[in-house]
């Protein structure tokens, strides 16, 4: 019978794929075959036909663990799911369906990942919380929290209050992005805190800041921009995000290498001296990694054509400025396969901050 653990979170973007990654990097070093589920997933892709969660396909392709890619996500929850539960009720019996497909995935490996979706009680809408998917597949629960002292002892209680009242045992818990300056304090107090819980601290990680910092791509892909041209590298990373609504002397000192610029789609003097720092035409030379030009504008055509010759990435939309940058500043960034600086970032950061021996003795 494999061994299993359910991986869940105070809150959203709290690090549970991070952690379950990790994880599995560290199990598959001790287990021969190790497997990974998500019941229930809120972002999903489309593969081999099926609505899958976005972290099933991620970990299926960094790990190619050899599942059927639909056992590994049962259930999508799509737009609209939930307004037609309470209207009509379940379209079939998703327990049953989570049940089956845990089993089949379970069959053929020596330990089983699975994670949860957001908090404890996230899907009980539809009558399926983490806390009950927990209880259905008889799994003890890693609970993971984001950085502090009082924020992560306060809320690990409350999840852990709706866990025990569906008869779940913690397995212990995991502090996740505390800052690098703060660590040793918040190390010492938040275990001293969580032990007077009677909480097991199986680990506490400092926070990673280039696992925050996006791609372009990621960038066009999650807000839906449009590519100004196609045969650029889109893979550069975003480290600080600038918005060009100044005038161009101004601006040039607050450029920096890995910005993005965010600027009027008519600024041609702008879009014309971030060329210039790119092409290396000024005493500065700065490489720039992108440029998103707002408000449905296009600079005139021989600004395109040096666009196009400092091989910048550059993507369109009909938006504002301020709009985009809001939107650039809130969204989250989500691992990607082709991410393998961040993946060995996260394997190492596990393997050195999270006690695996013990999170062993805690499996189901």
């Amino acid at each position: 019978m494999a061994k299993k653990i359910f991986i869940a979170a105070t809150m959203q973007n709290d690090g549970k794929t991070t952690v379950s990654l990790g994880l599995i990097a560290a199990f598959k070093k001790r287990f021969e075959r190790v497997g990974f589920i998500k019941p229930i997933g809120q972002r999903y892709l489309i593969e081999q036909g099926y609505k899958v969660d976005e972290d099933s396909v991620l970990i299926e392709e960094v790990f190619g663990i050899k599942c059927n890619i639909k056992d590994m996500s049962p259930i999508a929850i799509d737009k609209g799911f939930t307004e037609r539960f309470i209207e009509k009720g379940p379209d079939e019996n998703y327990a049953k369906l989570i049940e089956e497909a845990y089993q089949r995935v379970a069959r053929d490996n020596d330990l089983v990942i699975i994670e949860g979706t957001g908090h404890a009680g996230v899907g009980s809408v539809f009558d399926l919380s983490n806390a009950s998917v927990a209880k259905l597949l008889d799994a003890n629960v890693l609970l993971i929290s984001s950085g502090g002292i009082g924020k992560p002892i306060d809320e690990f209680s409350l999840n852990k209050a709706l866990f025990d009242r569906e008869g779940v045992s913690l397995a212990g818990v995991i502090v996740n992005k505390v800052l690098p300056e703060k660590y040793d304090k918040i190390a010492r107090f938040v275990r001293k805190g969580l032990e007077r819980k009677g909480m097991n601290i199986l680990g506490i990680l400092p926070y990673q800041h280039i696992l925050d910092i996006p791609t372009i791509r990621e960038i066009m892909e999650e807000i839906k921009l449009d590519p100004f041209y196609k045969d650029v590298d889109f893979d550069q990373t975003a480290e600080r995000i600038l918005i060009g609504a100044m005038n161009v002397k101004d601006a040039l000192p607050l450029l920096q290498p890995r910005s993005m610029v965010i600027v009027p789609g008519d600024r041609d003097d702008m879009i014309r001296a971030i060329c210039d720092l790119q092409l290396g035409k000024m005493k500065k030379v700065c490489a720039i990694s992108g440029i998103i030009l707002c408000g449905g504008l296009a600079p005139k055509g021989s600004t395109q054509t040096l666009l196009k010759r400092s091989r910048i990435p550059v993507l369109t939309t009909k938006e504002d400025t301020y709009a985009i940058a809001a939107r650039v500043n809130s969204m989250t960034v989500k691992l990607k396969p082709q991410d393998t600086d961040k993946i060995k970032i996260i394997v190492g950061m596990i393997e050195k901050y999270v006690d695996i021996d013990k999170v062993l003795t805690k499996l189901r």
